[in-house]
């Protein structure tokens, strides 16, 4: 079950956390991996580990909120394999801030490569499957697109926007046979939010980890490969019958969260 054999598949920010959990989890289904991501060092480092383990992939170096970088790299993944059977559409950022301290620019950045970000892959990446009519694409939101956050106001509506692409894609494309969920996740424990604590909280890394693990009715952050777990299945023959639907994967915290 859940194979995944020779489907061309893309992953955007496959260089650490969630991303590289999910392409090492779908290569080791057999899928050819594509990882698109702005981290170069991250980028070898994910393709490294597949080949290692006896799997198939590479690496294409863009910025995905640059339209024409994902075109080109887009392009020629499907010179190289013929086509794309699988978008996974995970590259994002976060921020703190409300809608009174976000500035400008900060909702300008996150726009760009959490919304803009996944418009140019869907953009580029669709009309190759209507092509040969038939494709899965997952997007990653997040619990943020359901439930009020604290101090998210700009990451809260980029997901929101995921959400309603995720919807939207999942009805235009119904007769050309391409599926779209969405997964939405709530604090996960990756590199990058070690990294978020660091940053913002210095000297009390220790406190918020504890509370914002907390936070979670089961009591802990998720972690990178239990998220892949649920792609692998959405993206996955098994889930043939499965689209525009969002997934939360989030220890309890939207139904549990009295």
């Amino acid at each position: 079950m859940f194979k995944l054999n020779q489907q061309t598949t893309i992953v955007t920010g496959g260089g650490s956390g969630i991303g590289r959990a999910i392409a090492t989890c779908f290569a080791r289904q057999g899928a050819f991996v594509y990882i698109l991501d702005i981290d170069e060092n991250g980028a070898n480092q994910t393709v490294a580990e597949i080949i290692a383990d006896n799997g198939s992939a590479k690496c294409k170096l863009l910025d995905i909120s640059n339209q024409q970088q994902v075109e080109d790299a887009v392009a020629q993944i499907v010179k190289e394999r013929s086509g794309i059977d699988i978008l996974v559409n995970n590259a994002g950022v976060s921020h703190i801030g409300n809608a009174e301290s976000t500035t400008e620019a900060d909702f300008a950045r996150i726009f760009n490569i959490n919304v803009k970000g996944v418009y140019n892959c869907l953009h580029a990446v669709i009309p190759f499957m209507k092509e040969k009519q038939k494709g899965v694409i997952l997007n990653m939101c997040s619990i943020a697109a359901s439930v009020g956050l604290a101090d998210r106001f700009a990451y809260s509506m980029s997901k929101g926007a995921v959400l309603g692409m995720t919807l939207s894609t999942a009805k235009d494309y119904l007769s050309s046979n391409i599926r779209c969920n969405c997964i939405s996740p709530a604090r996960v424990f990756t590199p990058f939010v070690e990294g978020f604590i660091a940053k913002n909280y210095p000297g009390k890394e220790e406190e918020v980890f504890e509370k914002l693990s907390k936070s979670q009715p089961i009591g802990r952050m998720g972690k990178p490969e239990e998220i892949a777990h649920l792609a692998l299945y959405l993206c996955s023959a098994e889930a043939g019958f499965i689209t525009g639907c969002d997934y939360p994967i989030d220890g309890g915290f939207i139904k549990l969260n009295n």
